[in-house]
């Protein structure tokens, strides 16, 4: 039977970072607001941490850091006694040995050892002299920098399992952008100079960039900031509803206020009724469950996404290696990235006799990695860990599988107008339609920014009309990784607002 509950200023869809940003900044400004959580157990979408017998995994890694002075002081509201300082250490995994990411040239030429650093030295100087002209291609601009030899070593099988397309079909303005600021020429230069003690200054392989060496972190996973807001919300009389999920939104012309019909736990029904709705919903997701069905909607349901799922592996071990994640470039196995779970917190990890690790698994939902069973992924995990050498098969105790849809939103040829198209429509029909975080709006950003767009969101609520353009919020491919945390308030904006983040679209697209 459908019931109803209270009306309320503001329906929120979606208690992730974005979602509930919103909602503890409204429930602060004194607004009645339903938050709508399809999941049954955790909030914080792609930012929750999960549990299992003791153990907490953290899908994806999260790296709390941020330009934003207004996001670092939330965090510091919300968890104003939980962070932990954490060493950051990420580096690169093949054929037995640990390279330092960002790659540094002159330690990865030490460790191939001296055949084949002098076939990598020779393709680089092959395609020195005769690079390709124009490159086109993300394998064409990587080998005219590095050489096929150190192209097909350190940059082909990783970014291919990552975003499920060949190097040479990826736009080459993509790896300018990731890449840029890296020659080997340069990296093995600066490796010489230091091993002479001609110069002083950290050799982080990158020239243009400074790498943190710590970052803060929840001392229980990043799904603490989640639940800790979650908490926040309901204590003060609002509502989180968990295991329901949108069924259909739709406007009531005569009094400019929205019925949220959702899902419930029990198969029944209940109807919402509020004046505002913020969306983290995927935007394909949202286009099909607003009724009447928008003109947008041939284009939202061309919207893709790259999934993927984690593999937790808690092995009778030491450690397996100090890093908070490894990416593995090896094409003998499917894993991309290796987490070291107790590397992110010790408290992620309950018993000092185990280490617990996560294989990161990229694929799109529905492929044959998505749709095997979990049985089956551990053990392919298993088998992979003692391809790689990394662990013994007999000293694995235990398995959890994690799968997380649209994990990253695409940016195909089409996308682009795709989601201008929805926008455009959406936003001139519906001005108290709030679309907002990585996949409300399709764009791939980290935390801090889904925060920015929720909080620049809950200011035009409060203005009654759009005085912040939310769709300018995204990141430079470097912001996550450079600079200082909490710079002023006003340059912390502006690093908000400011460039798309770099990722790969096809050769087709940028042609």
């Amino acid at each position: 039977m459908d019931r109803d509950y209270q009306a309320v200023d503001v329906a929120i869809i979606g208690a992730g970072p974005a979602g509930l940003t919103a909602a503890y900044l409204l429930t602060k400004r004194g607004y009645s607001v339903t938050v709508i959580e399809k999941d049954p157990v955790y909030v914080g979408g792609i930012s929750r941490t999960v549990e299992h017998d003791g153990f907490r995994f953290d899908i994806g890694g999260h790296r709390f850091f941020s330009k934003s002075k207004e996001v670092v002081d939330l965090w510091n509201e919300i968890l104003p006694d939980d962070f932990i300082e954490r060493p950051r250490m990420s580096r690169i995994y093949y054929e037995g040995k640990f390279y330092s990411y960002p790659l540094r040239a002159f330690e990865a030429l030490w460790n191939l050892g001296i055949w084949r650093s002098t076939l990598c030295m020779a393709s680089y100087a092959r395609w020195k002299l005769f690079p390709h002209k124009d490159p086109k291609s993300f394998e064409q601009w990587v080998v005219n920098q590095f050489g096929h030899k150190l192209f097909s070593i350190f940059f082909k099988t990783y970014t291919e399992k990552v975003w499920g397309m060949p190097t040479d079909e990826m736009s080459a303005d993509w790896a300018a952008q990731r890449i840029k600021g890296l020659s080997l020429g340069g990296a093995v230069l600066d490796g010489l100079k230091r091993s002479l003690g001609l110069h002083k200054r950290k050799n982080d392989g990158m020239a243009v960039k400074t790498l943190l060496e710590t970052f803060r972190y929840p001392r229980q996973g990043p799904g603490m900031m989640w639940e800790r807001a979650r908490d926040f919300v309901t204590a003060c009389g609002n509502r989180v509803l968990m295991g329901h999920a949108l069924h259909q939104l739709s406007e009531d012309q005569a009094s400019g206020r929205w019925r949220v019909t959702v899902d419930c736990p029990d198969g029944s029904k209940s109807a919402i009724s509020a004046a505002h709705v913020i969306s983290s919903a995927p935007m394909r997701e949202l286009a099909g469950r607003i009724h009447p069905l928008p003109a947008s909607l041939p284009q939202a349901m061309d919207l893709k996404y790259r999934d993927f799922l984690t593999v937790a592996l808690m092995i009778r071990s030491d450690d397996l290696f100090p890093d908070n994640w490894i990416y593995i470039h090896d094409p003998r196995v499917q894993v991309g990235r290796v987490q070291n779970f107790r590397s992110w917190s010790p408290e992620m990890v309950p018993d000092p006799d185990l280490a617990c690790v996560g294989l990161e698994y990229f694929c799109f939902e529905g492929d044959g990695l998505w749709s095997a069973d979990d049985e089956e992924l551990v053990a392919l995990a298993t088998k992979e860990l003692a391809t790689l050498g990394l662990a013994d098969p007999a000293t694995v105790v235990g398995g959890k599988v994690v799968r997380q849809e649209k994990a990253y939103p695409v940016y195909d040829d089409e996308y682009r107008d795709n989601v201008e198209a929805m926008r455009a429509d959406l936003e001139e029909r519906f001005p108290t339609l709030h679309m907002v975080g990585r996949n409300g709006m399709h764009r791939y950003n980290n935390q801090d920014h889904a925060m920015m767009t929720a909080m620049l969101t809950v200011r035009n609520i409060e203005a009654g009309a759009r005085v912040y353009d939310i769709w300018q919020v995204n990141e430079d491919a470097e912001y996550h990784e450079a600079g200082h945390e909490g710079q002023d308030d006003a340059a912390g904006r502006n690093a908000a607002l400011s460039s798309e983040r770099a990722v790969p679209a096809r050769l087709k697209a940028a042609a």
